[in-house]
């Protein structure tokens, strides 16, 4: 995975096109951190309202090795491969009531009601303390504007609000437990005091509350500190005020060691997806983080089963774009390794590098289109020369091509004609079949 032609651009032209390069992997945007993700679907589209961490800048006096977050940017795609950021859409500055010390901008929710859309998010008040504030659009990209004031009788983070099949509105968050309250018609004040879920189990922190309905099932989806790092656990109610009660885990503690794991979870063309983050660019500090989405399913009784985090994601991938295996759905038992492209600028992404004699990597849903593709060309490397075949659906399937990379230092691209290109969405399995080591950034059809 490589660097998109917009992140090589001056900002000023990068600004104007604010679109990533159509990856469809894990993790989604690779041109900035992002956490916290909340899907929502507006207007035919799923727009996913991020945190985004920062590194500290030049001057920075708050806590050391921790979060850094002074804005917010939306992204939006139609079929979850091409995401477009839609840039800036709130920043701290322009927060009348928060600490303009601090960068605290954290996990935030948008919702749609009455003709408005109402950005929820936390920022330490220049009184103190975290407090949840509002910001309002006209557009699901905004351009928002914050209200003077935050929530009057809500002190807490990571706010995430349910609308109601009867339209009415709850605001939940966290401060350590999690919090609910009903909202007012204005979607700005709550009605009476807010409510602690306060029979959950809980060894550790409990926080990022997000609520759903499906088929007249509540479902409150949260991160709990259980051992040593957060995983997401579910309950569940036949009312959004509860009383919940316990059903399950639905994301393990990340293998990474990411401590955090805020997330959110949505239904997008009958499909539901859960939408999360893990720290992919940042392996060594987990304050920089990166946002996921795997595919969700249900039980026919309702509950959730248990999402395996993927490379992999959740959008096809064209045929015809740069295909970076190093995402992969599977790989052999041994001889595949995956490593940085460049270690001082992880944004640039990975290689697979296939180190054993028949070593593979599948690589799930590529989409042939009408199977017009005469060509196969790979971005490889093998110093002492090196041979790959790329083969359909399964190891042994129909082979499509078998690339010979020359011995070269360097990283260089090789064509070879193909052979019966399918039409349709298809699986891709590359296989080491000659030469010592080789390592692969891409492949892909012409």
């Amino acid at each position: 995975m490589k660097l998109s032609l917009l992140q090589l651009l001056p900002a000023t032209v990068a600004g104007l096109l604010q679109a990533t390069a159509a990856f469809a992997t894990n993790p989604l945007i690779m041109d900035q951190f992002t956490a916290d993700p909340t899907a929502r679907v507006f207007e035919g589209k799923v727009y996913v309202y991020p945190s985004h961490d920062i590194k500290a800048p030049p001057g920075y006096t708050g806590k050391p090795n921790w979060f850094v977050m002074e804005d917010y940017h939306v992204f939006s795609s139609e079929n979850l491969t091409d995401w477009e950021d839609h840039g800036v859409i709130l920043t701290r500055s322009a927060v009348e009531w928060a600490n303009q010390s601090e960068y605290a901008m954290w996990a935030p929710d948008s919702v749609f009601k009455d003709g408005k859309y109402y950005f929820y998010f936390p920022a330490i008040a220049k009184s103190g303390g975290f407090r949840i504030g509002v910001a309002i659009a006209d557009q699901p990209h905004g351009p928002f504007k914050p209200e003077t004031t935050p929530i009057e009788g809500v002190q807490g983070i990571d706010p995430s609000v349910l609308i109601d099949k009867d339209g009415s509105a709850y605001l939940y968050y966290s401060a350590n437990k999690i919090f609910a309250a009903k909202l007012k018609p204005d979607m700005l004040q709550i009605e009476g005091e807010p409510i602690v879920f306060d029979n959950l189990p809980k060894k550790g922190l409990q926080e990022g509350p997000f609520v759903f309905e499906r088929n007249g099932i509540y479902y409150l989806t949260y991160p709990h500190v259980e051992n040593k790092t957060e995983r997401l656990e579910y309950a569940t109610s036949t009312s959004p005020m509860g009383p919940f009660k316990w059903a399950g885990v639905i994301l393990d503690e990340a293998q990474s060691g990411c401590w955090t794991v805020h997330h959110s979870i949505v239904d997008y063309r009958g499909q539901w997806y859960l939408f999360y983050h893990d720290k992919d660019l940042s392996p060594g500090f987990d304050k920089n983080r990166s946002i996921r989405a795997d595919k969700l399913f249900f039980n026919t009784d309702g509950t959730i089963r248990k999402v395996i985090p993927t490379l992999r994601g959740v959008g096809l991938v064209d045929a015809k774009s740069e295909i970076h295996i190093d995402r992969y759905s599977a790989i052999s038992d041994a001889g595949i390794a995956v490593s940085f492209l460049d270690e001082a600028n992880p944004h640039a992404g990975w290689k697979a590098t296939f180190s054993a004699a028949k070593s593979w990597v599948r690589f799930n849903e590529v989409d042939f289109g009408a199977g017009a593709q005469q060509s196969i060309e790979v971005r490889a490397k093998a110093p002492a020369g090196g041979a790959i075949e790329i083969r359909l659906d399964k190891q042994d399937g129909p082979l499509l091509g078998r690339i010979q990379v020359g011995e070269k230092t360097g990283w260089q691209a090789v064509s070879v004609a193909a052979k019966s290109v399918p039409a349709g969405v298809h699986d891709l399995f590359v296989t080491r079949v000659g030469g010592e080591a080789i390592d692969v950034d891409w492949v892909r059809f012409r």
